[in-house]
């Protein structure tokens, strides 16, 4: 578990929360509201950087300095100590003291000393007169001093400034007054100098070039901008030139010149090909800074490509295309083969010979580089030598230094960022390689445009006051001041008797209303100039308050905070601090009193809420204001999460929980590796934690809680470690070079928290199968280095795949190709067949060896083959696929074939003798003598005599019966002839033939089988089926019309298999698990219906038919009795109505259900409502329910054949040969339509129609209803 020991509190938030403003506000300590100062200092505070928002005056006049800095780090071990022992004890508690120990060891990081000095430069910086006031111009915003323009935009050149009144605005161009009227391209911005150059009616950008300066002017001085030099940029054509190849013998170096067209700025430099693809550079091959493509050695591998400048314009944004380099190598050995890429010493490998190194740039032994402090310093050093040389820099006489010096280039560039004096000296470079080493020095010398010592600030001034203005700056050489007043020479100014020059300070003494103006100074060398306005303003001004009045601040226990009392006033005026109407003047001990204004409390308690009163006095008079302060409990994480290693598919949870002030809002959020926590489906946010479900490999990482309050937070880590698949190995080396074998050695990837049990190492190769990727061996988890056993003529390519617990990595980068030399084959193809495709042919195929079996180019087969027992020659044929087809052969013959695999290194081994078959022909003969026995109704029994083997012109498949059914021994009945076959394979003389259909004429034909086909028919045969048992009845119905009947109907079989003589009928009744004496009814073959009486309302009724014919009865159908509609109150009751509560419960409900109907006569009579809609009178909306008639619908005759047809045994419909009509099967014209002619799919339960009539409500209010649904 890892606790942050950073807690962040904001210093001021409530009603009356001070702003907030980014960095660059801060540093100048400025608000983004121009009426005053604002203090974004901030505090270390222990370990995370606090600001401190609030109102101030800023300080800082030249008679008065601060030296304030001691105070800012009084407090924070003693902080520490009391957030130790305040701190809530409970779980984990023990955990925190290791952590707070670590905390008071931090040293903040060096961006946190920059603000500590701007927030101390804030305390004491330049004071601001409010925008009310009089005051001389001060210039706001101005473009840079060196301005570049894009040619294609308007031109804008910037100058704000402020003052009051309001400044006017002029400008001069290259020292000359510029009359911005007679110009109609050129306006100036309302309330504002800033230039505007429009060039969308014609003109040309570059006529406005040269230098301006801006002047702002009101009645009290004139301020002035730099000297802003306008620029347009350029971005020239290449010019056009027609390059000769290059020629250079292999292992030269080679320089290939850019020479890019002069742009402004300077344009960015690159090469690539003609194809636009980037020129791969290593420590051989480079750019150097000045543009050009460098060699230390030239290698026949880089003629497979061309070589092209680039140059990219910035303000164009174009890229223009050098014409190519192509180079021509010479070399000894012209064959470029991969596999000595991988060589340890291609030089030699490819006849090149070693050369010592040489400087190809910077030429010579020593050289002088001049660079400007604050710059960066890069220097380069580019050498050639076989082998390649390295580059090594160092400094004489020193150490080069660490925190600002880095390599560039592949070490060919020492670059060394914001030179100072120091950096001055000599450096050399050290280019060495094994024939040996050459240096080069340079000699460095820096110089400095000027920068500011003591840069001159407004000075604001009583009546009678004494000031001075001080304007020291140095660089090399050192630069010289000038003064100027209102923008005019100070010399040339009138004399003021108030006013002394001594070199670089103004002294101004007894001044007076008259003194106000704008000074600049500048200061200036050969490298630069620097140029400062600052004004001097006498004010007579009574104090005044600048910030809000009545402010609350909330603030955090123990907190460092600071009370902002912004003021002004002239003279200064004295501030002092009181809490609570006190009399005594704040300051000393837990407080601190800036000159700003600002009360600082050290450490925040309790007992330091309340009311501070701030009074700013001086002999003009006093004002106040008033902070309130609150002070609120920190907001903790007493239960944190804690690490946590889970395996993918699991669920985690991660505790958070915290306390806080409960008059503060708190918000619970989560980050995952410092990145806000995007929670999606899986996972699950509550108030105290956080539950990811499923853990996946990209959920691990560190999981941080953030308890936040409007003034604090609190933070606390974990860290969750998900076993995952491991990472690709990488950088895989291949060392030990041998003909049939080499070392492969790889880096392991992250084992992901699962150790990696194995590896598996995988080889393509390209020319056989380029592209796939074959397993070539497994070895331990342990190793990272293994030596692979080869076959000749193969151009491996390996790659490496990890495998752990959780799954395999993906396969690494493949490593550089190595090709072994050839070899003659050592294995012939693998299986070897020979069969015939036509009855005069015979092909022989094999399965090709494959590229690690190949053994060399060329791979071929050398096929032979004869005739078996005949002793003849052997017939030879060489083919280069993996088939061949021998013509004009007998029909199937045996022949002995042989296949021998062959490189351009030789032969294979003998191969192995392989016997196979010429094609085969069509039987030439028939089974004779075949005899039929019947079994029974569906099976028949066959024999017959054998063909002779020499007229089957093949080999010998089966015998086959092909048979059909003629008719049907039925009169009428149409049955499908359709073909039908049997199968007896191998030679055999006696089958038996199945699922026949019983009563029915049958004739069959016998064959025999061979590879290519049937054989001649036999004799035709006929026989006939016996009888047999019937199928089930089709369409059995069963229907309950009301609760005393129950009707039942079927169709004739579909297959009858016979003369059918009747139906039998078995039924039983059943009340739960209780069984009735079954019952068994037998019916005339033309009967269809039946009606049965119920014994008893309440039973069902399980029904089983069956048709027969003489053999026996055939496949019964069975159906159920539906459940009748109270059966939800009896089913499982069988005995219900015969015990005695049921009867008196019947009886209660009956006598209620009377008393409801008299009620409602008497209240009818009466003339009251009765929601009893009268039939006659009042017809059915479209919304009522329709009225019910107590039909109830138990037919299954949806989708089923019309009554009157019957499915044959091919599945078609054939009509009935009886047409008679529905009524002659005996009551069909009663029971198939009602009285409506509706169709008999409705049953109707017979009610008493004069009872239900006039009593037609809905079923929940009718008690006719309610009977029965009782009953």
């Amino acid at each position: 578990m890892r606790r942050l020991a950073a807690r962040g509190a904001a210093g001021d938030a409530g009603e009356v929360a001070a702003p907030a403003a980014d960095s660059t506000d801060c540093a100048r300590g400025r608000h983004p509201s121009s009426r005053r100062l604002i203090d974004l200092c901030a505090i270390w505070d222990p370990g995370v950087f606090l600001p401190a928002v609030g109102w101030k005056r800023a300080s800082g006049f030249a008679r008065r300095r601060l030296n304030e800095a001691e105070t800012l780090n009084s407090v924070r071990e003693a902080q520490l100590e009391l957030l130790e022992a305040a701190r809530p004890r409970g779980p984990g508690s023990r955990e925190r003291g290791p952590v707070l120990r670590m905390a008071r060891q931090q040293q903040p990081p060096p961006w946190v000393h920059a603000a500590f000095l701007l927030c101390l430069l804030s305390l004491s910086g330049a004071i601001e007169i409010p925008m009310d006031l009089s005051q001389p111009p001060t210039i706001t915003k101005q473009s840079v001093k060196d301005h570049i323009v894009d040619p294609r935009d308007n031109i804008l050149i910037e100058c704000e400034a402020k003052g009051n009144p309001a400044p006017s605005f002029h400008w001069t161009r290259n020292s000359r007054f510029f009359n911005i009227a007679k110009d109609p391209r050129v306006s100036m911005k309302r309330r504002s100098g800033t230039l505007v150059i429009d060039f969308r009616s014609g003109g040309r950008p570059e006529e406005y070039e040269g230098e301006y300066q801006c002047f702002a002017r009101n009645k009290f001085g004139t301020a002035l901008s730099n000297r802003i030099r306008l620029q347009v940029s350029k971005s020239p054509l290449w010019p056009k030139e027609n390059l000769d190849p290059v020629v250079v013998q292999e292992g030269a170096p080679l320089t290939l010149q850019c020479n890019p067209p002069p742009g402004l700025p300077s344009p960015v430099i690159f090469w690539m090909s003609s194809s636009m693809e980037p020129i791969t550079q290593d420590k051989r091959v480079s750019q150097g800074h000045n543009g050009d493509l460098y060699f230390s050695n030239v290698m026949l591998q880089d003629m497979q490509t061309d070589y092209s400048c680039n140059a990219r314009f910035h303000f164009t944004h174009t890229i223009q295309q050098k014409n190519a380099f192509t180079l021509k190598v010479l070399t000894n050995n012209p064959y470029n083969d991969s596999s000595l890429r991988n060589h340890p010493d291609i030089y030699s490998a490819r006849g090149v010979a070693e050369r010592t190194p040489s400087f190809m740039y910077p030429q010579g032994t020593a050289s002088s580089q001049m660079v400007l402090r604050g710059m960066d310093l890069v220097l380069e050093c580019i050498a050639s030598g076989v082998p390649t040389p390295d580059i090594a820099w160092y400094k004489k006489g020193g150490d080069l230094p660490s925190d600002k010096a880095k390599f560039e280039n592949f070490n060919k560039a020492l670059r060394i960022t914001n030179v100072s004096e120091e950096d001055s000296g000599e450096y050399f470079c050290l280019a060495s390689n094994k024939m040996g080493s050459i240096r080069h020095t340079i000699s460095v010398r820096v110089k400095a445009a000027p920068y500011w010592l003591d840069e001159p600030k407004n000075l604001i001034l009583a009546p009678g006051e004494d000031g001075r203005l001080v304007c020291r700056a140095n660089g090399n050489p050192k630069p010289t001041v000038q003064w100027m007043v209102n923008g005019e020479p100070l010399q040339s100014a009138p004399p003021n008797p108030n006013r002394e020059v001594a070199g670089d300070t103004i002294i101004f003494r007894d001044t007076q209303i008259s003194s106000r103006a704008v000074y600049q100074c500048n200061t200036s060398n050969e490298h630069g100039y620097l140029l400062a306005n600052a004004f001097v303003s006498v004010l007579d001004v009574p104090p005044r308050m600048l910030s809000p009045r009545n402010q609350l601040i909330r603030v955090i226990l123990y907190n460092r905070t600071r009370l902002d009392c912004p003021f002004f006033g002239s003279p200064i005026p004295t501030l002092r601090w009181f809490k609570n109407g006190q009399g005594s003047n704040l300051d000393g001990g837990n407080y601190h009193v800036y000159e700003n204004g600002s009360l600082e409390i050290k450490m925040i308690r309790k007992e330091d809420q309340g009311i501070y009163t701030c009074v700013a006095t001086n002999i003009l008079g006093k004002a106040e204001n008033q902070v309130r302060l609150e002070v609120k409990d920190p907001t903790r994480i007493y239960r944190m999460p804690e690490d946590q290693v889970a395996k993918r598919g699991t669920t985690v949870q991660l505790e958070c929980r915290v306390k806080h002030d409960p008059s503060l809002k708190l918000t619970v959020s989560w980050l995952k590796d410092d990145e806000p926590l995007y929670i999606g489906n899986r996972m699950k946010k509550e108030d105290d934690s956080l539950t990811i479900f499923g853990v996946a490999e990209r959920d691990q990482g560190s999981y941080t809680c953030v308890a936040s309050t409007e003034l604090d937070q609190d933070l606390a880590k974990a860290y969750l470690t998900v076993l995952g698949r491991p990472d690709r190995p990488r950088d895989l080396e291949l060392t030990d070079l041998a003909e049939r074998s080499v070392r492969l050695t790889w880096i392991p990837g992250d084992d992901n928290n699962s150790p990696i049990t194995d590896y598996v190492v995988q080889f393509e190769e390209d020319q056989f199968q380029p592209g796939v990727w074959h397993d070539h061996s497994k070895f331990p988890g342990s190793v990272n280095s293994a030596v692979l056993q080869l076959s000749p003529y193969v151009n491996y390519q390996f790659r490496v795949i990890a495998i752990n617990e959780v799954g395999s990595s993906h396969p690494s980068l493949p490593s550089e190709r190595y090709r072994t030399s050839g070899a003659p084959p050592e294995s012939n193809p693998a299986d070897v067949k020979g069969e015939g495709t036509r009855k005069n042919n015979m092909e022989i195929t094999w399965t090709p060896m494959n590229a690690t079996s190949a053994f060399g180019p060329n791979l071929r087969y050398i096929v032979k083959w004869r005739r078996r027992e005949t002793r003849e020659t052997w017939n030879n044929v060489t083919v280069w696929g993996s088939r061949y087809v021998v013509g004009q052969t007998p029909v199937y013959v045996p022949y002995e074939i042989r296949v021998q695999a062959e490189n351009d290194f030789g032969k294979g081994p003998e191969p192995d003798t392989v016997i196979g078959y010429s094609g085969e022909d069509y039987p030439r003969a028939a089974p004779t003598d075949v005899k039929i026995r019947v079994l029974n109704s569906t099976a028949i029994s066959l024999q017959w005599n054998r063909v002779y083997p020499d007229t089957v012109q093949g080999q010998l498949r089966e015998y086959r019966a092909y048979y059909w059914r003629e008719s049907s021994l039925l009169k009428n009945l149409w049955v499908s002839q359709k073909r039908q076959q049997a199968s007896f394979p191998g030679d055999r003389p006696r089958g038996v033939v199945s699922r026949l259909f019983p009563y029915s004429n049958y004739k069959l034909e016998m064959v025999v089988v061979n590879g290519r086909g049937d054989g001649p028919r036999s004799e035709t045969k006929e026989f006939t089926t016996p009888e047999g048992v019937p199928s089930a009845p089709r369409r059995f119905r069963v229907r309950q019309p009301n609760l005393e009947t129950i009707n039942l109907e079927w169709d004739h079989p579909e297959h009858p298999n016979g003369i059918l003589i009747g139906y039998t009928l078995k039924y039983v009744a059943f009340n739960g698990t209780k069984l009735g004496k079954q019952i068994v009814e037998n019916f005339s073959p033309n009967q269809t219906k039946f009606t049965m009486q119920r014994a008893d309302p309440v039973s069902r009724y399980r029904f089983t038919l069956s048709a027969r014919t003489q053999v026996g009865s055939g496949e019964a159908a069975t159906e159920e009795s539906p459940a009748p509609p109270n059966e939800a109150y009896t089913n499982n009751q069988a005995d219900i109505a015969t015990q005695g509560w049921f009867i008196g419960l019947m009886c209660a409900i009956a006598l209620l259900v009377l008393i409801l109907l008299i009620v409602c006569f008497i209240k009818r009579s009466r003339g009251g409502k009765y929601p009893v809609r009268e039939k006659k009178d009042v017809p059915l909306g479209p919304e009522d329910p329709k009225e019910e008639d107590g039909s109830f619908d138990y037919s299954d005759e949806d989708n089923k054949p019309l009554q009157g047809s019957q499915t044959s045994l091919d599945g078609t419909i054939k009509q009935q040969e009886s047409d008679d009509s529905l009524v002659d099967y005996g009551e069909g014209g009663e029971g198939q339509f009602n009285e409506d002619g509706s169709f008999i799919g409705q049953y109707t339960v017979k009610k008493d129609k004069e009872e239900t009539e006039g009593n037609e409500s809905s079923e929940a209010t009718s008690p006719v209803n309610a009977i029965y649904s009782l009953a």
